[in-house]
């Protein structure tokens, strides 16, 4: 298999190195003749985010034939992807070549228009810039890869990792992919998505007025019932009214909003604490430990264990 690997003046040299480690590590342990291969627009050198130069970078004539084109990061201005190294990302498709973008660079693979249609991911801080650019794109925060077969997106940073270790699995089996992961001293599979890495403060734009009196007083009594008739009296406000408002300052309705609130705070705890789940769970508001652990699942991807384990700070 011939993978080429987009490089380009400005990315860092991590991105770069992710898809390179893993794919060589195949030939490296004999698994199977896999060979990497930098590319850019055109051939020569390029300078990297630290500084350093990389030499014998080759041209695009090279993508001809290539089984597998790596879009590792992108540009931090996230500008739109130049009518040329679309091109070449369509062409190379419609050979036959999966199309992979990690991280940042899922941007240039969904300008492509290859994804029209279909579910992506990308770093969660490109989110809002994807769904603008893209209205009818299908996004999901709540995974690290989403593979579709010919094309395959990728969340932040090190969920390259976990998708290029997804891509050895898929073509050459379970037993390869452990066989990397162990060589590289990372895990074959990892739990979760990157929700969990996403901070959702209150919007800083939303001044005293009475919805966010109702806010705040909501986030001082998780612990309570909080319907919409009570939240609706804390603003002084009719129910109807409140639900046609609140989404005009939170960009979603009040029980999602509650529910992120009620999360975010079983979040917290799971980190700073060492309270039981079902103590935690009645802290938050979800009334048992079941309850928590159904709605941090879902919204999460990972149990409120495995949650304190990976980022719990108590002692």
């Amino acid at each position: 298999m011939r993978i080429g690997i987009y490089a380009f003046t400005g990315a860092t040299m991590f991105h770069l190195s992710v898809p390179q480690m893993v794919f060589a590590e195949v030939a490296r342990q004999g698994i199977a003749d896999w060979e990497t291969f930098l590319f850019s627009d055109q051939p020569g050198s390029i300078t990297t985010a630290e500084g350093y130069e990389i030499s014998g970078v080759s041209g695009p004539e090279m993508v001809r034939g290539a089984d597998m084109l790596v879009v590792p990061t992108w540009h931090t201005d996230s500008r739109p992807a130049g009518d040329s190294f679309l091109g070449i990302l369509r062409a190379a498709h419609d050979g036959g070549a999966t199309i992979v973008g990690l991280c940042l660079g899922s941007i240039p693979v969904v300008d492509t228009g290859l994804l029209q249609g279909r579910t992506a991911v990308t770093h969660w801080q490109a989110f809002d810039l994807l769904a603008q650019r893209h209205p009818g794109l299908e996004l999901d925060e709540t995974v690290l890869y989403i593979d579709h077969g010919d094309v395959l997106t990728a969340a932040g940073t090190a969920s390259g990792l976990d998708a290029c270790l997804h891509l050895v699995r898929s073509h050459l089996g379970v037993e390869a992919a452990n066989a990397v992961a162990r060589s590289l001293v990372i895990a074959p599979h990892r739990e979760g998505g990157q929700a969990q890495y996403i901070q959702r403060p209150l919007p800083r734009n939303a001044g005293e007025d009475q919805l966010t009196l109702a806010m705040t007083w909501a986030l001082e009594h998780l612990d309570e019932p909080l319907p919409i008739r009570r939240l609706a009296q804390k603003a002084q406000m009719s129910p109807r009214s409140f639900v046609r408002n609140f989404p005009s300052v939170t960009g979603m309705t009040p029980a999602v909003w509650v529910m992120s609130q009620r999360l975010n705070e079983a979040r917290r705890l799971l980190e700073s604490t060492d309270l039981t789940i079902e103590h935690l769970a009645e802290r938050c508001g979800f009334g048992s430990a079941v309850t928590l652990r159904q709605n941090f699942v879902r919204s999460l991807g990972v149990s409120p264990s495995q949650y304190r384990r990976q980022f719990g700070t108590s002692s």
